[in-house]
């Protein structure tokens, strides 16, 4: 792949600007904690199927700790082989970048290796480094390959970031798209503006990772004033650890809000979708417990399908929280026509031949 955006192929580039779905992709494990190349190609043709945009690999949800184990780019070659065996329509291919500079810049080039068309660069690794200090690492590795910015929640370890940043990090030529989840309004807000500070609505695009509040992110339009003028944002689509479960159910949303968008008619029931959503969200993430059983959670919606075998992680403590699994049970149960059960019940043998 190339190391600049505007050499990436063109409908890969427009299905990123119009704005899809691109779930977070999880880690298959066995019961001995080894990756499971059944169940993880299982997953990457479920979410192909269910028309997802694209995949993030080697994000949170598939565990920052594949890098202490060796399996960063087993698993990302995994995907992105995976992938292109089971379609030939145009994927968007996001590899996650993590650590400081040299290592940053060593995974971007494992991924451009290996086809993927953007990395997307957690800096909480960075924590306590000056604006400068975030700006010159993050310009650094855009010289590997285009970068997608991530703004991750500082309960799971990421690092509180003002305008100024997002207005010089979205000023960086090699930036495709920011993947804003603080789950916060106002840190939302700080990346929107920085964006249109730097005069890179056009080429920057939103997507929303704030796993809380994804149909109102998705509906809503941003107003910001830059100098005489309101310029109006909207965020286009989502890369989400929420969209690792329940994923054609998600495909239909967002087609359902684009053209909800499009005709100018948005109605009480596509608004109330979000706090629907949000509850979901709150059983499969653990938000009663600081969002400690999050990837084991998303797991568990996998497990109960068939699309995994089991809830492991690499490390043995991360589990379901005390009483989440009720919560699960809770929210299948009166979300059931969120749910895309029969979907997967119909291709899963298929899935994992």
């Amino acid at each position: 792949m190339p190391k600049h955006w505007s050499d990436l192929p063109q409908d890969v580039l427009a299905s990123l600007r119009r704005g899809t779905v691109i779930p977070a992709h999880p880690l298959a494990l066995d019961a001995s904690r080894r990756l499971d190349p059944v169940r993880q190609r299982a997953l990457t043709r479920y979410y192909v199927d269910a028309g997802a945009g694209g995949l993030a690999v080697g994000v949170h949800s598939t565990q920052f700790a594949i890098r202490e184990v060796g399996l960063y780019q087993p698993v990302l070659e995994m995907a992105m082989r995976s992938a292109r065996d089971w379609t030939q329509r145009p994927l968007v291919m996001i590899a996650g970048l993590a650590g400081p500079t040299a290592q940053a810049c060593a995974e971007a080039d494992t991924a451009r290796g290996l086809g993927y068309h953007a990395g997307m660069l957690s800096l909480a690794a960075m924590k306590g480094a000056s604006v400068d200090a975030l700006v010159a690492h993050c310009a650094a590795v855009a010289e590997h390959i285009p970068l997608v910015g991530f703004y991750l929640q500082t309960a799971v370890g990421g690092i509180a970031l003002p305008a100024e940043f997002w207005q010089r990090f979205a000023a960086i030529d090699n930036v495709i798209a920011i993947k804003m989840a603080p789950f916060d309004r106002y840190r939302t807000l700080d990346v929107i503006r920085g964006v249109a500070a730097a005069r890179a609505e056009d080429r920057v695009t939103l997507y929303t990772g704030n796993d809380d509040h994804i149909v109102l992110d998705l509906l809503q339009p941003f107003d910001v004033t830059r100098g005489d003028e309101t310029l109006r944002l909207r965020i286009r689509g989502g890369l989400l650890g929420h969209w690792s479960v329940w994923t054609k159910a998600a495909v239909e949303q967002l087609q359902r809000i684009h053209a909800a968008i499009e005709s100018g008619r948005i109605d009480a029931d596509l608004l109330a979708l979000d706090s629907r959503v949000t509850d979901c969200n709150s059983a499969f993430f653990d938000v009663a417990h600081g969002f400690a059983g999050c990837i084991p959670g998303c797991h568990e919606v996998l497990r109960r399908q068939g699309l995994l075998q089991g809830i492991w992680c690499l490390d043995p403590d991360e589990t379901l929280s005390p009483g989440q699994a009720a919560e699960i049970d809770r929210v299948c149960r009166e979300h059931a026509d969120l749910s895309d059960d029969a979907f997967v019940a119909q291709n899963l043998a298929r899935w994992l031949d």
